[in-house]
């Protein structure tokens, strides 16, 4: 694994980790924030996060994913940020493995991507969802985190 993905990984893991801990400084209705559609509130996005890590592990590894759950309350949060961090560490062990065109078996067939293709994915993924839930928080008056306090700048602060 290259210097720059191995970074990059654990800056996702961490960055997620510090999102989920500020969210559970809220209040419980701040998981029904949304900026537009409501169907994507803040709780949804939550889920969205670690649906979407736990697909990666999926496609990585073949372990069949899980129902994770779309938190109703502050300690549901806690909940999703623990299983969070056990597929983002289920990502970084993948991205130690050599590099190679891997099929993804799915209910309409199978499709193929590189392993690495996949790990920039899940880190993109994560970056642009953790965007989406404090543009929602935001909009609905709850400031829990800004974004400049967990980007690559402050992650070489810690």
């Amino acid at each position: 694994m290259s210097i720059s993905t191995k970074r990059s990984l654990e800056h996702m893991s961490w960055a997620n980790q510090e999102v989920y801990r500020a969210v559970q400084s809220l209040e419980d209705k701040a998981l029904g924030s949304f900026i537009v559609n409501p169907e994507w509130t803040a709780g949804q996005i939550l889920q969205h996060i670690a649906s979407g890590a736990d697909w990666y592990v999926y496609c990585l590894t073949g372990a069949m994913w899980h129902e994770n759950l779309i938190p109703d309350s502050i300690a549901d949060v806690a909940v999703n940020a623990k299983v969070l961090a056990e597929y983002d560490a289920i990502i970084i062990a993948e991205a130690e493995k050599d590099d190679e065109l891997l099929s993804i078996q799915m209910e309409d067939g199978v499709f193929q991507h590189w392993r690495s293709t996949l790990i920039a994915q899940a880190i993109h993924h994560a970056t642009e969802h953790r965007a989406q839930l404090i543009d929602a928080l935001e909009f609905r008056g709850y400031r829990p985190i800004n974004l400049d306090d967990i980007d690559l700048w402050a992650f070489e602060k810690i």
